[in-house]
């Protein structure tokens, strides 16, 4: 039996994410939208402190660090599932030092100097392909036919890394990356949530996906960022039909309540209608009797 759909809620704790920058920089703030995740039916709560963004400003580690720390402690002091979001080493070791449940890297963790604490740490590790080398998603043109077999030469590479590093295969999860990840087309996108299955059976790993607001779900609805809540939806529930393991998201509660609906629907019991027999199966009688009684 397949492990349960697992749900990332999404706190970005910076001044220029593309959707909700500036929102939870106070403490006060983010902690309380933390907790809200948790209880909208986020299973794990995915704190950034620095944005990807093409258009965002470096963050010092040690800053990083200052807006993570409330949060991540009245989070584990919950028992809620935490995960750091950040492609730099030296705050990966400062969440490794938390015992954080996850650790999500952009970038795919390339820091070999990083590996022996990965090694010695219980974290599990969502290992992101970007077509950037980079830690942002600047915008790059990839050819869509192209982008599953960059996928997984990109995999094998880094996998092969990390085991070679001691690292457990079976503390992995992979991220295939979207959006700018993918470059500039959309069309990289849609092919790899079409292509998920095929996916899962290449790398033999649990997939994460991460559609939610998007920018190549808003050009094709035009929405801004806040407004493109029922286009992420539909994006997601196609990723969790086609297997993803584990979506990460801004808004949990409707997912979860989405997920709901669709399990009722698919498990139901189908209403049949009754057999109705011919004309000719009557009883003797019944066929004459009934053309009387309309006259």
């Amino acid at each position: 039996m397949s492990a349960p759909l697992r749900l990332l809620g999404i706190l970005n704790i910076t001044e220029d994410s593309f959707s909700d920058g500036g929102r939870y920089l106070v403490p006060e703030a983010a902690v309380a939208r933390g907790r809200m995740l948790a209880a909208e039916g986020a299973d794990i709560v995915d704190l950034g402190a620095a944005s990807s963004n093409p258009n965002a400003k470096p963050v010092a580690p040690e800053i990083e660090i200052a807006r993570l720390a409330p949060v991540v402690r009245d989070l584990r002091l919950r028992g809620v599932p935490v995960s750091v979001d950040s492609f730099s080493p030296d705050v990966q070791r400062w969440a490794l030092g938390q015992d954080v449940e996850f650790l999500n890297d952009v970038r795919g963790f390339p820091e070999p100097r990083l590996y022996d604490a990965l090694a010695a740490s219980r974290a599990r590790l969502i290992v992101m392909h970007a077509v950037q080398e980079g830690a942002r998603a600047e915008r790059v043109a990839v050819d869509p036919a192209e982008i599953l077999d960059r996928i997984t030469t990109f995999f094998d590479r880094r996998l092969a890394a990390l085991a070679g590093a001691g690292i457990a295969r079976a503390r992995i999860v992979l991220d295939p990356g979207m959006g700018f990840f993918l470059g500039t087309l959309p069309e990289a996108s849609y092919t790899v949530l079409r292509n998920l299955p095929a996916l899962k059976t290449a790398l033999s790993l649990p997939i994460l996906v991460s559609v939610s607001r998007k920018s190549f779900l808003r050009r094709l609805t035009g929405r801004a960022p806040r407004e493109s809540g029922a286009a992420t939806l539909a994006a997601e529930l196609f990723a969790a039909a086609q297997g993803a393991d584990y979506i990460r998201t801004h808004d949990p509660g409707a997912l979860k309540d989405a997920l709901r609906v669709r399990q009722a629907l698919e498990t139901g019991k189908k209403w049949a209608p009754p057999a109705v027999q011919p004309e000719d199966a009557k009883p003797n009688g019944t066929k004459a009797a009934g053309k009387a009684a309309r006259r």
